[in-house]
C-alpha cells in the first residue's frame, strides 16, 4: 500500500462513518469509545471501507492506530453472534449510499 492508497482507504473509512449521521442513514454510532454500538460502528466503517476499496482497486492494510478498535470486535461478537452480519449489512448500505454521489457526478458531466 502506498501513501495515496492509505489516504483514500482512511478517507473512505471516515466517509462510511459520515454516512451514518442522523440526517443520512441514521446509524447508532455509540456514545463513547469501547461501548458495543461504537464497536459495531467501527466494524461497519472498516467493512464498508473494505468493500469500496476492493471495488476501486485500492490496497488496504490494517493500520497500527486501529488496534484499539480491532480489539473491541471479538468482545462484541462474543456478546452478539450476529454482529458481523449486522455490520456487513450497514457497510453495504453505506457503500451504496456513497456510490450514489459518484453516480450523480457521472450524470452531471
Amino acid at each position: 500500500m502506498n501513501r495515496s492508497e492509505g489516504y483514500y482507504a482512511t478517507l473512505i473509512h471516515e466517509l462510511t462513518h459520515w454516512s451514518g449521521a442522523s440526517s443520512r442513514l441514521a446509524r447508532d454510532m455509540g456514545k463513547r469509545f469501547g461501548d458495543d454500538a461504537y464497536a459495531g460502528e467501527e466494524l461497519a466503517a472498516e467493512t464498508g471501507s473494505a468493500f469500496l476499496c476492493a471495488e476501486l482497486g485500492i490496497t488496504q492494510d490494517v493500520r497500527a492506530d486501529h488496534a484499539q478498535c480491532l480489539a473491541q470486535w471479538p468482545k462484541l461478537m462474543k456478546c452478539d453472534s450476529r454482529a458481523i452480519f449486522a455490520a456487513a449489512a450497514r457497510a453495504s448500505e453505506a457503500a451504496s449510499y456513497l456510490k450514489r454521489f459518484s453516480a450523480r457526478e457521472a450524470h452531471a458531466a
